[in-house]
C-alpha cells in the first residue's frame, strides 16, 4: 500500500456507524471512483508502467507495487496446476496482476475495477501482449457487487481505501466466491503509519483526493476465518512510501 503523502489524504481509522453509515459508505466509493476515473488515473496508470515521468516516491511505489505482485505469482505458481484454475483479480487497476498471470497460463482470470479508465487501460494493455478475450476477461465492478466463484480470488492494493469493518466485510464477501484460495494485501496498522497519517493531516493540498486506511491484521485473519479460511503464508513488503501485509489464506 502506498502510504505517500502526496498521493493519498489519511483518514480515520474507523468504520462509519449508525444511520449515516450507508450514506457514508456510497460517498467515500464515489469519491474514490471520481478520483480514479480522472487525475488518480493519470497518476497511478503512470506508476503502474514504464514511464519516466514519475518523481523519486512514485518510483518507490512501483517497486513496493512490483515486489507484492511477483511474490503472489511466486505463491500461485507453488500452488501447482495453473492451467486448471480460474481466478479472480478483484480490484485489477491497469492489469498489473491479471496480464502476467494469464502470461504464465492461468486457465481464466475475471479481472475487474471500480474504475473504468483503470479497464479500459488494462484491456488495452492485454490486446497489447496478446492475450486472448477467453483466457482474460475485464469487467467494471465495485468489491461489493463481484459474485461467481473461482478457485482463488486475489485482491492486492484495494484495502486501502476501506476502513476497518467494511474491509472485513469485504474479505468475507470475496472469501465466499473462493472455492480454495484467497489473497489478500493491505496496509497494516503500525504506530509509525498512525503517525505518518497524523502528519498528513496537517498538510491539506489539492493532490490529496482520496482517504487512506491502515488496517489491524488479527480483524482480517478473524474475517477470513468466519468464512472458513485459515492463514498459510505471510510477507511484509517494505520499501519506501510503501507498506503490505500480504496474506494467502486456504479453506478448510
Amino acid at each position: 500500500m502506498s502510504v505517500d503523502l502526496q498521493e493519498t489524504q489519511p483518514g480515520p481509522n474507523n468504520a462509519v456507524s449508525g444511520d449515516d453509515a450507508p450514506d457514508a459508505k456510497q460517498s467515500e466509493k464515489a469519491e474514490v471512483q471520481a478520483y480514479f476515473e480522472s487525475t488518480g488515473f493519470e497518476r497511478w496508470n503512470r506508476i503502474y508502467s514504464d514511464s519516466d515521468e514519475v518523481n523519486k516516491v512514485q518510483r518507490n511505489i512501483r517497486i513496493g507495487h512490483q515486489k507484492t505482485v511477483d511474490e503472489v505469482l511466486s505463491w500461485v505458481q507453488d500452488q501447482g496446476n495453473l492451467v486448471g484454475r480460474s481466478f479472480c483479480d478483484a480490484g485489477c487497476g491497469v492489469g498489473s496482476l491479471s496480464l502476467p498471470l494469464a502470461q504464465l497460463g492461468a486457465g481464466s482470470v475475471a479481472a475487474s475495477d471500480l474504475s473504468a479508465a483503470m479497464v479500459t487501460e488494462a484491456a488495452r494493455r492485454a490486446a497489447e501482449a496478446g492475450i486472448s478475450d477467453e483466457r482474460l476477461s475485464f469487467s467494471v465492478s465495485d468489491l461489493e457487487s463481484l459474485q461467481g466463484r473461482y478457485d482463488t480470488v486475489i485482491c492486492l492494493d484495494v484495502f486501502i481505501h476501506y476502513p476497518q469493518a467494511p474491509a472485513e466485510e469485504m474479505v468475507r464477501h470475496l472469501a465466499s466466491m473462493a472455492e480454495k484460495h484467497l489473497i489478500v494485501s493491505f496496509a497494516p496498522y503500525t504506530p509509525l503509519l498512525a503517525l505518518l497519517k497524523g502528519i498528513g493531516q496537517l498538510f491539506p493540498g489539492p493532490s490529496k483526493t482520496t482517504r487512506a486506511y491502515t488496517l489491524r491484521e488479527d480483524g482480517i485473519v478473524a474475517a477470513a476465518a468466519s468464512a472458513g479460511f485459515r492463514p498459510v503464508r505471510r510477507s511484509l513488503n517494505q520499501a519506501p512510501f510503501y507498506f503490505s501485509r500480504l496474506i494467502a489464506f486456504e479453506r478448510g
